[in-house]
């Protein structure tokens, strides 16, 4: 197992990636800007106008290394791997349990309780860190916890999702009191994603489209097909199953940033451009901070809450898809969701 996600971020556009040797060549304007063995890579992520020849596209297939192109916003648009591997045996297992709907609300129980838990543990810790005077924290928080009791013993897919739903309004309805900033440039109240209609809603989606690319990552690592889910059902398009992984992470592995830079006031409203229309979108500059966290983030460390092992929070995608892996083929009776603490 890889134990340290080593990803090569292009953000600058412009800039064109090739091959030079076993190296990654990264050009700009004609200038050499980074060179990077391929072996030290996981994988490479590519923002808005960047190019990559052939040669390094074949080299990195081969060596295992994917290559992802995302929008300037974090949009994902495609990605480039070497031939699907994995055990046949695995996915037939998961094809048959995703058509079984009482296989596939077992698991898609796990998944929400795991979000739901989740969210709740970082509305509690923003009430310790800042307090909670109009107490719409402790409140949200409570609400989630009612909400995992619920989804925990939900009889069909139809009420797992109004349970789902109704959790997350009530945890996005208090997003905004876990933001310090009083700048109105900053502040949060409502969830909008295509397009997101304000700074803190272009940090989210930015943030979902990278841990999306992990956690499809991590399922194909274990032979595991991301398009077929068990929560996120069958959608042209849709990589439901790295959708359904992710679920379990967002709060805190993509919202705990957001509102950590906020906080600290490591993005500023200047780092922000409204389009017309309304959309708003991220500068380099703050998608380069946005990066620069996360892989922060990935790096802490952790007590694995089910293995009891110590990892890292990047680490964790993996771990989960490996263990949902072991479900499918029988070696555990239960998906075990992962709960921070």
């Amino acid at each position: 197992m890889r134990t340290h996600l080593n990803t090569l971020f292009v953000t600058t556009e412009g800039s064109h990636l090739a091959k030079d040797g076993e190296c990654v060549l990264v050009r700009r304007d004609g200038e050499v800007v980074l060179r990077v063995p391929l072996l030290s890579l996981t994988s490479i992520v590519c923002f808005g106008r960047t190019t990559v020849s052939t040669p390094l596209l074949e080299i990195s297939a081969a060596h295992g290394v994917a290559v992802s192109f995302h929008s300037r916003s974090g949009r994902f648009l495609a990605r480039c791997v070497g031939p699907t591997s994995g055990n046949v045996l695995l996915r037939r297992d998961q094809y048959r349990i995703a058509d079984s709907a009482d296989q596939a609300l077992a698991i898609s129980r796990a998944v929400v309780v795991g979000k739901i838990v989740n969210c709740r543990s970082v509305l509690l810790r923003a009430a310790r860190d800042r307090g909670d005077p109009s107490g719409r924290l402790s409140a949200a928080a409570d609400e989630q916890r009612r909400a995992a009791a619920s989804a925990a013993h939900a009889g069909s897919a139809g009420s797992l999702r109004g349970v789902e739903g109704d959790a997350a309004r009530a945890y996005f309805s208090a997003f905004g009191a876990m933001i310090a900033s009083e700048d109105p440039a900053l502040q949060f109240r409502r969830r909008s994603r295509r397009p997101p209609l304000d700074a803190v809603n272009a940090m989210l989606s930015f943030a979902y489209a990278l841990l999306a690319g992990d956690t499809r990552a991590a399922c194909e690592s274990v032979g595991l097909d991301p398009q077929v889910g068990f929560f996120h059902r069958d959608r042209p398009g849709r990589a439901g199953l790295a959708l359904d992984l992710m679920e379990e992470l967002r709060a805190i592995a993509a919202d705990r940033v957001v509102l950590t830079l906020i906080n600290r006031r490591q993005v500023r409203p200047r780092d922000f451009e409204t389009q017309p229309g309304g959309a708003v979108r991220m500068s380099d500059q703050a998608r380069k901070t946005l990066l620069i966290e996360i892989q922060k983030r990935k790096q802490t460390e952790l007590r694995h809450p089910y293995l009891g092992e110590r990892t890292t929070l990047g680490f964790v995608p993996f771990l989960q898809a490996r263990l949902l892996a072991r479900h499918l083929r029988g070696d555990l009776d239960g998906y075990p969701p992962f709960l921070a603490r």
